[in-house]
């Protein structure tokens, strides 16, 4: 009996090990699509494999989907911190353990997350722009040409130590045939220039900006050919429906931050540029509250239902207190959930103190939990869009933007909504710096169009 007990457990860890390194597999094969659905299987299947590495006591599989969680979260925008913590400390240990208790020396394994990632892209008449979040080293950068004698084709390629492409790109400019930027494998970002002719070209590092000058013999600014796409997207849109919600408003006026800015006011102007720049893209807007009055915060995902709304995206702006004013920045996208961390429950009692207090602690756990549902993926996709759309765009103006992240928190204003809803905190109303700018129209105008941009990839992507 004993022996037969023995040979049925180790069948079945033999079949569970079997089984989570053709998770592991697919998840590292979805880690390197260029999809952004893709990218999301793939963390949500290292999230899995994490959640079996604790109940088998595996350090090794637990440091395998760490790595992978970090490095497709930071590539999603999702908050990682805690991962990229746990992970430190498992690779700071000697020896790990494994599935059938031996230990082994560990191999600390490289994060993929530690290269530069590609900011934005943008054409200044003849010289191609890319600026990525970290300083460049030349080293980083490899430039080669190739020539196709057969078909004359000449390439030249640079290959650069970067992993943050999620869709290839093909860009154009007067003179070139083709340009192409995609994501060549996961350590390197591949962009080639294509034509029948050489081309005379030179490039140069800048800090964080690699930039490629081309001398053509004509020269034209560049200009994007998107007018069958628009008109395209357009004509869907018609049938989508956006709620948005200005935070606050009336007695709440919401967070008082530099030179006494309120929330309530800052929102409602992003808002309404919001609102404008969905509405010339052929989408049906509402708002919440389009004035300075008071909405009780269930109201608002009712008002969204009533609608039949196919996004709810609510607006604030974040706030902390007077000694850390100075350092606290950056933008965040919020999606519901249970609280996961620290920081997402104390923004979250910030923004939900106007509104169902007298509710304890442990009712209010209780609540969510039920409320949570197959929403909450759509709201986490919806949620990455969104982010990557206003990093997208304001850097182009603004390098200097810092990005908080994706993250899961515990909003009242997103309980009970009926389709993808997030919680947007477009930055800090109590950072001097930030402050200025959120309340400068081009700046707000800059917000709400990248906004608007992560709308439209949400809708091309589901």
């Amino acid at each position: 009996m004993f022996r037969f007990l023995l040979s049925f457990f180790l069948l079945v860890n033999l079949l569970g090990a079997t089984e989570n390194q053709d998770i592991l597999a697919r998840a590292d094969a979805l880690a390197r699509s260029a999809k952004t659905s893709d990218l999301f299987k793939s963390y949500n299947d290292y999230k899995n494999l994490y959640l079996r590495s604790i109940m088998s006591d595996d350090d090794s599989l637990k440091i395998k989907s760490l790595n992978g969680i970090v490095v497709t979260g930071k590539e999603l925008h999702i908050d990682v911190s805690e991962y990229s913590q746990e992970l430190r400390e498992l690779n700071s240990k000697k020896t790990y353990k494994t599935s059938d208790g031996t230990k082994k020396t560990n191999t600390q394994p490289i994060l993929l997350s530690s290269l530069s990632r590609l900011e934005s892209i943008k054409w200044d008449d003849n010289d191609l722009v890319l600026s990525f979040d970290s300083e460049l080293k030349s080293d980083q950068i490899k430039y080669f040409v190739l020539h196709d004698n057969v078909k004359n084709r000449y390439r030249y390629v640079f290959d650069i130590d970067s992993s943050s492409i999620t869709n290839s790109k093909v860009l154009t400019k007067r003179g070139i045939s083709r340009i192409n930027l995609n994501q060549y494998n996961p350590k390197t970002v591949r962009l080639v220039f294509e034509d029948s002719e050489k081309i005379n070209m030179h490039f140069s590092l800048d800090k964080n900006d690699l930039t490629i000058s081309l001398l053509l013999k004509e020269e034209k600014k560049f200009q994007p050919n998107v007018a069958k796409i628009v008109q395209k997207s357009s004509k869907n849109n018609k049938n989508k429906i956006i709620v948005i919600d200005p935070g606050h408003g009336g007695k709440d006026s919401g967070a008082i931050g530099y030179r006494r800015y309120y929330e309530k006011n800052l929102v409602l102007s992003i808002a309404h540029e919001l609102s404008s720049a969905l509405k010339k893209r052929g989408y049906t807007v509402y708002m919440t509250r389009d004035k300075d009055v008071f909405v009780k915060l269930k109201d608002r995902t009712a008002y969204a239902n009533n609608k039949d709304a196919d996004l709810f995206i609510s607006i604030h702006a974040n706030a902390v207190c007077s000694s850390k004013a100075e350092k606290a920045c950056g933008l965040e996208t919020y999606f519901l959930s249970p609280s996961r961390s620290a920081r997402a429950t104390s923004v979250a009692e910030l923004e939900n103190s106007a509104d169902l207090s007298d509710m304890n602690g442990y009712g209010k756990s209780t609540f969510l939990k039920f409320t949570t549902n197959l929403t909450r993926i759509a709201s986490n996709k919806l949620a990455i869009d969104l982010q990557r759309g206003m990093l997208g765009n304001l850097r182009k103006y603004h390098k200097d933007v810092v990005d908080a992240g994706v993250r899961e928190g515990p909003f009242w204003v997103l309980v009970g909504a009926q389709m993808p809803a997030v919680l947007v905190e477009v930055g800090f109303i109590t950072n001097p710096d930030e402050a200025k700018k959120l309340v400068n129209k081009t700046y707000e105008r800059n917000l709400a169009y990248g906004l608007a941009n992560g709308v439209e990839r949400y809708f091309m992507n589901n």
